[in-house]
């Protein structure tokens, strides 16, 4: 039985959650999302004990491994959802660099990075980026594409591990190099 897959998932006060073929939707008060549910995993939106509305996820068949690993993934993707169009997600990149910075104008990141031009990103429907100082913020209410742009923008320039110039998360930790210092103490 899956530790995971067989919590029920709580769903919040002016949330909706309906199932319609093999779709089910969450509406929350920062917008909808769908998401396609395997055939082998079986989703049931019910009361619950104290009365709150709930969704339970089962799998047909408990024995097979495969089943087991769609049982909790499915139980996350949900999560995620009731979650992400309650509150939302959001990453924050730090620039590094001297010269280099960001502009954000409509659903356009403009990045000046050390190139000779200045990079364009658009951003796709759903995500919205800010920039203060030499911070952007990547938000929306999709965990995954929140996390898959900010991975993108971060490709751009990624940071170098001699003087840690480029794009990095704000919780990531660069391991830095020491620069060639061998010429110096050889004499």
């Amino acid at each position: 039985m899956s530790r995971i897959g067989k919590l029920p998932i709580k769903i919040m006060p002016g949330t909706e959650a309906k199932l319609q073929d093999n779709v089910i939707i969450i509406k929350g008060p920062k917008g909808e999302l769908k998401q396609t549910i395997h055939a082998a995993v079986n989703v049931d939106i019910n009361e619950g004990k104290d009365g709150k509305k709930e969704i339970n996820i089962s799998v047909k068949n408990e024995s097979d491994k495969k089943n087991r690993a769609l049982w909790g993934l499915y139980r996350v993707l949900i999560d995620n959802m009731v979650e992400g169009v309650n509150k939302g997600y959001a990453k924050q990149l730090e620039i590094n660099g001297v010269g280099y910075r960001a502009a954000a104008v409509g659903n356009k990141l403009t990045l000046n990075l050390g190139f000779s031009h200045p990079v364009d990103f658009s951003l796709p429907a759903g995500i919205t980026a800010t920039v203060e100082k030499n911070v952007i913020t990547v938000s929306g209410i999709d965990k995954q594409l929140v996390g898959e742009v900010s991975a993108q923008i971060r490709r751009i320039r990624k940071p170098e591990p001699y003087k840690g110039k480029g794009i990095k998360y704000a919780t990531e930790i660069l391991r830095r190099k020491a620069g060639k210092t061998a010429a110096s103490t050889a004499k």
